[in-house]
């Protein structure tokens, strides 16, 4: 009985360790104290609604906004979506973000089959273009990937998850479970500290 005891203790003990070794990977921009921190799936209807959040208090904070796509394997077009979003980041990181924004504020209209056109649109609006192959090489799905694998790394498992990351010794990642009642006051309180 003992032994169970203290092997459970022990596997927790390592899974919390591995987890605060994952969110060492997360750190604010250099030259920023403190960041917001998203991973996100463009499909998924709650991402769609702390959206709009993370943004506001990045622009009230005058703090960066750090998006992940962590498309989930259960929705159809998030992972196109996401590579087309890094196409228009290439451009600006500006044009990526207002591309995710767009597809959220159009996420109940879009499936596989009509994605491309929201992206044609989009690109007409924003005087851009969309060429007919998005990703020779592979090189957006590899960023894709490698986000989605660095969620993996940090124990994600699901979206959105928000995390507040300070340049702060201490307690550097902090994960915000419920964006809309306490990311304000989770930034004021790591502002003071």
């Amino acid at each position: 009985m003992k032994t169970v005891i203290v092997l459970s203790l022990l596997l927790m003990y390592l899974s919390l360790a591995a987890l605060a070794q994952g969110t060492a990977e997360l750190k604010p921009p250099k030259g920023s104290q403190l960041a917001i921190v998203v991973f996100e799936d463009l499909q998924c209807p709650s991402c769609r609604l702390t959206s709009p959040i993370v943004e506001e208090a990045a622009k009230t904070y005058k703090i960066p906004l750090v998006r992940y796509d962590f498309p989930l394997p259960m929705h159809n077009w998030s992972y196109d979506a996401a590579v087309i979003a890094r196409y228009f980041e290439k451009q600006s990181k500006q044009l990526g973000d207002d591309f995710r924004v767009y597809i959220f504020q159009h996420q109940t209209e879009i499936f596989p089959t009509n994605l491309r056109s929201f992206a044609d649109k989009f690109a007409a609006e924003h005087k851009s273009s969309l060429p007919f192959v998005i990703d020779p090489k592979g090189e957006l799905a590899a960023a894709v990937n490698a986000d989605r694998d660095l969620g993996k790394r940090v124990g994600i498992n699901h979206t959105p998850t928000v995390y507040l990351v300070s340049a702060k010794a201490g307690n550097p990642v902090r994960e915000v479970s419920q964006p809309k009642d306490q990311l304000f006051q989770m930034i004021d309180a790591m502002r003071r500290e």
